[in-house]
């Protein structure tokens, strides 16, 4: 015993001694010299109780504004409740060794269900105006707290690093960290140590580097991040999981360098759900039943990838939930140099098919570990201030000399947290370190109008990197402000071992000034700056790497609208790699490549907006080749009012591999009511028509979730596919934005162009003819049992729905009241659906088993709603769906509901079985109408859905999914047919009814079988 201890302390002090000498070595081993930072004042020795401590600091830190930095001095932090790392609010341990927060055995409150050592939040108690607080707060908090909102879409640069953490016996539901947050948010460099805890990380954000699990049921337990994208996980090792060292579900896992041992299941993927997995130089040693485990086998959004991967005593590498088959290893070591699954697309412009291609062989031994992808920083102790050779920071000084010459006096510089003006280039040395703590609080800045940087010229860097060499920037933000027309933030020609790391681009969404308030991008109508000499798209790239230039580019954010574009590569054959870049709100194009070789974009996650992304596309590649672009993903926020064409366009490349392939159009969406502010997850109409445009030899590829499209030098011709000898012919052409169709009793058919705001009609007789040009901001609409319209407006707090005859005078509208559900009417539904419970837990804390896709659709069909939209006949109903808002009641306000966000209408009596499709898992259902407009006994038809379903006299379904799938009445697929633009709403129609009518975003076309 060790002597003044009782027994349970000296077994805890010696435990803690012997594991404190197998711990991996502190990063920052003396505190960083940072006048900023607060630093925790705890006892540290492992037996007092120092949780009210560590959260005081927090708190100081997330007082001053902008977030904060926090330092945690070396030693054991026991707490007895939960953490909360505020927004912005970053954590590092600094010492000789890294300090442990310790959970003692038997801790009150972490016995049962999820309860987290810490979380990452949103709003700090509701005080923080810039991120609202959730409706609905987390579970986990001990004690909970239901003032505590839950970290989301707008929750950036939070952290945590180089702390270690330890759950003793007896805290089954304890996880480490609830790692819920968005961009510019980190955990690296934790060692694990769970036991018998739950898991280490509880939700995954953005990117983690140089983590060690050991024990707990599993390492990493995780849901669908905060912003619906991507989590990269590098340079991280497993061991001694009881259940999986990894289980989740749509986490867009993407792993580099991860190794696992010792574990029954080095990956799970849940029941009913998919993912977009992606991992390349993994390793697997003695994993019992299955390096992987898939789920969802036939799902689009089931994509799964490996690329140099190793393992030994693991018979199994793969393993598939529901049909049971596996795909073994190759005896007792072997490599996989490639395995994929998924929707596999024999080429450009095809469709795909489900399958799984594998490269194994077997191999002597296990190689070497990889090397790590991230390089370590230099010690603390190389690192000089730029404040002691006179550098203010202070947002008004001109500190260009100061840096310069700390630049060209020592390899390694620090700039603490403060704004560094700058008048003129900052150039790096081949070997130079340029380091900060926090990109949002230390920032170098061009100042609007610096003469340097106006007129006509070439680019003109902010910071230059020297040609060739091992240059590393990190964790700092760059500035170039709008009116300097020569900028580009960040010019790199370092060589392929250089780095950048944690570096955010200034400028757009998440800017903080000086003060820490947040700067608003737009002026009152979102179509420029406030500041109308600030020009969108006006400067050069952001991040532009050329010239030979190559490296290491991990947890870069670039969403200046200023820059063009986001990330710019060109003119070099030197490798490069992309780690987890979120690459937004760019005017024409976010990632762009020109004349590039040897290059992988790994976790690229672009975001187009409303107000200048219209014609952007995601990614540029041109004149390249011997690309690698791995989980992907392209969207366009809920917001968007304007069709676009392509997430990618390619112009004369070859060798351009397609690994996981996510281009979808729902965003989160944040708004407020009675109960508090959320955020939900919406669909947009306007996603990208099509994945990927090669406008080199003119095909679209209309697939948008896929598995594996690999892009020749030539690739084959695309013979258009067609059903029953019928052709497709164009009716009608020229329109914006077409859609909310429906048929008359005629077969006539009433359509909408919602840019123009112009309803349309179609005959035989009468062609195209104009019905209604009022500006009444009309969405969707049916038609009723006398002829007239019931249309349904997204003008007001709820919407509008109003009545008009089609051929009376423009100046007849009836305007209609909701009313209490009754019945008797035919019901209004909503042809397209997107339900999938995105931003609340859907983890069931007695079977940690989570609720499935398919449940919540069926959950939340079956709901009735209390009121409807009767038409004046009486004869239709359109329930009064739930609207959630953005701005004002009137025009400017942006408003959402499963009525507005489809693409058109069906209609139903009650027992009727419908068809109906819901886009969030790719799927088409058919269903009973009920009351108030619930669909119950839903039973799923076809692997195929999203944008309209149709079904003909003889019983055929038609489903509109990139092109027009036709399905027996038995749901087995017998034919397709194609059509020249992406069709959205599909109906029949004409005299007969055996038109199909079909409705892009500009055209109208009609298909009739022969």
């Amino acid at each position: 015993m060790v002597r003044g201890l009782s027994g349970a302390c000296a077994a805890v002090m010696l435990m803690l001694a012997a594991q404190s000498a197998a711990a991996s070595p502190s990063v920052y081993t003396t505190a960083p010299d940072e006048p900023r930072a607060v630093t925790v004042q705890g006892v540290a020795d492992g037996r007092a109780d120092d949780s009210a401590a560590i959260q005081q600091a927090i708190d100081r830190a997330a007082a001053k504004g902008g977030g904060g930095i926090v330092f945690l001095p070396q030693g054991t932090y026991r707490i007895t409740r939960t953490l909360f790392l505020w927004p912005g609010v970053r954590i590092f341990g600094v010492g000789a060794q890294r300090p442990v927060i310790l959970l003692g055995k038997n801790t009150p409150g972490f016995q049962k269900g999820v309860a987290h050592m810490l979380m990452f939040t949103g709003a700090k108690r509701q005080t923080d105006k810039d991120t609202p607080p959730a409706a609905f707060p987390p579970a986990g908090s001990v004690p909970f707290d239901k003032n505590i909102a839950d970290a989301n879409p707008g929750t950036f640069y939070s952290a945590l690093g180089n702390i270690d953490f330890r759950i003793m016996d007896g805290n089954p539901a304890a996880t480490a960290i609830r790692f819920h947050s968005a961009q510019h948010s980190f955990v690296s460099h934790v060692d694990f140590d769970l036991g018998t805890a739950l898991a280490g990380l509880y939700h995954v954000a953005n990117e983690a580097e140089d983590l060690h699990f050991k024990g707990g049921r599993y390492g990493i337990l995780a849901e669908k991040p905060s912003p619906a994208w991507g989590f990269a996980l590098v340079d991280a090792t497993f061991e001694g999981q009881r259940d999986a060292a990894i289980r989740e579900h749509e986490a867009g896992l993407t792993m580099v360098n991860v190794a696992f041992k010792n574990v029954p299941v080095g990956i799970e993927i849940d029941r009913g759900y998919g993912d977009w997995l992606w991992g390349q130089d993994l390793r697997f040693e003695n994993v019992s039943k299955a390096g992987v485990i898939i789920s969802n086998e036939k799902n689009v959004y089931t994509q799964v990838g490996f690329q140099n991967v190793v393992a030994s005593r693991t018979p199994t590498f793969a393993r598939f939930r529901e049909s049971g088959r596996t795909v073994a290893g190759r005896g007792a070591a072997y490599r996989v140099a490639a395995f994929t699954h998924g929707l596999t697309l024999p080429g450009e412009g095809r469709i795909g098919e489900y399958k799984t291609n594998t490269q194994i062989e077997a191999i002597g031994a296990l190689p070497a570990p990889f090397a790590p992808a991230i390089r370590p920083l230099p010690p603390v102790s190389d690192w000089v201030s730029v404040r002691t050779l006179g550098a203010k920071g202070d947002d008004k000084t001109d500190d260009t000399a100061a840096i310069q010459k700390a630049i060209d006096s020592h390899r390694v510089v620090y700039l603490p947290a403060g704004f560094y003006r700058v008048s003129d280039t900052l150039r790096l040395k081949p070997d130079t370190v340029l380091l900060g703590l926090h990109p949002s609080l230390t920032q170098i800045v061009l100042p609007d109008g610096t003469p340097a940087w106006q007129g006509v010229g070439a680019p003109k860097a902010l910071v230059e990197s020297a040609s060739g060499g091992d240059a590393i920037v990190a964790g700092i933000g760059l500035d170039t402000q709008g009116a300097n027309p020569r900028a580009t933030a960040l010019l790199w020609k370092a060589g392929a071992n250089s780095m950048v790391n944690d570096v955010k681009f200034q400028g757009g969404h998440g800017t903080d000034r000086f003060d820490g308030t947040r700067v608003v991008p737009y002026n009152n109508n979102a179509t420029g700056d406030p500041d109308a000499a600030r020009r969108w798209a006006g400067q050069y790239a952001s991040l532009w790497v050329t010239e030979g230039g190559g490296g290491t580019f991990a947890n870069v954010w670039s969403p200046s609208t200023f820059g063009h574009p986001g990330i710019y590569v060109s003119d070099t054959q030197t490798p490069g790699r992309i780690i987890q870049a979120s690459v937004e709100h760019h005017v024409r194009s976010e990632f762009a490549l020109n004349r590039v070789a040897n290059w992988e974009l790994l976790a690229p996650q672009t975001e187009g907006e409303a107000g200048e992304s219209g014609d952007a596309v995601a990614l540029e590649i041109r004149n390249s080749r011997n690309i690698l672009v791995a989980n992907f993903h392209g969207y366009r926020v809920t917001r968007t009012r304007k069709p676009a064409p392509a997430a990618v366009t390619v112009y004369n490349s070859q060798d351009i591999r397609f690994r996981n392939v996510h281009v979808n159009g729902e965003s989160g969406l944040g708004t407020c009511d009675e109960n508090g502010c959320a955020t939900f997850l919406r669909l947009t109409k306007f996603p990208f028509e099509n994945s990927i445009r090669d406008v080199t030899h003119g095909i679209d590829t209309r697939e948008r979730e896929f598995a594996v499209l690999d892009i020749p030098a030539t690739p084959d011709p695309v013979k258009p596919s067609t059903f029953q000898n019928g052709k497709v012919a164009q009716l009608a052409d020229g329109f914006y934005a077409a859609g909310g169709g429906a048929v008359d009793a005629q077969g006539r058919l009433y359509f909408i162009d919602r840019f123009f705001q112009r309803i349309w009609r179609w005959s035989d007789a009468g062609k195209l003819e104009m019905v209604r040009d009022a500006t009444l901001d009309p969405v969707n609409l049916t038609v009723d049992k006398s002829g007239d319209l019931l249309v349904l407006s997204s003008y007001g707090r709820n919407g509008t729905v109003y009545s008009v005859k089609p051929d009376a005078p423009d100046s007849q509208i009836s305007v209609i009241p909701a009313t209490p559900v009754a019945t008797g009417s035919t019901t209004v539904l909503p042809v397209n659906w997107w339900i999938n419970g995105e931003f609340k837990d859907q983890i069931d804390p007695k079977t940690y088993e989570f609720t499935t896709l398919a449940e919540m659709f069926t959950r939340e069909m079956g709901k009735a709603k209390l009121h409807e939209y009767v038409s004046p006949d009486g004869s239709v109903a359109l329930p009064a769906f739930r609207t959630f808002a953005q701005g004002p009641a009137d025009h400017r306000g942006l408003r959402f509901s499963d009525s507005l966000d489809s693409y058109g209408f069906i209609q139903g009596r009650p027992g009727d079985r419908l068809f109906i499709t819901n886009g969030s898992e790719n799927r088409t259902y058919s269903g009973l109408v009920g009351a108030g407009g619930a669909i119950t006994d839903l039973k799923p038809f076809a692997d195929r859905g999203g944008e309209g379903v149709a079904t003909d006299a003889e019983g055929r379904v038609y489903v509109a999914n990139g092109q027009v799938f036709v399905y027996s009445s038995n749901g087995q697929e017998i034919g397709r047919i194609d059509v020249p633009e992406r069709p959205l709403q599909i109906l029949f129609g004409g005299p007969d009814r055996k038109t199909l009518f079909i409705l892009s975003h500009h055209g109208l076309y009609a298909w009739r079988a022969q």
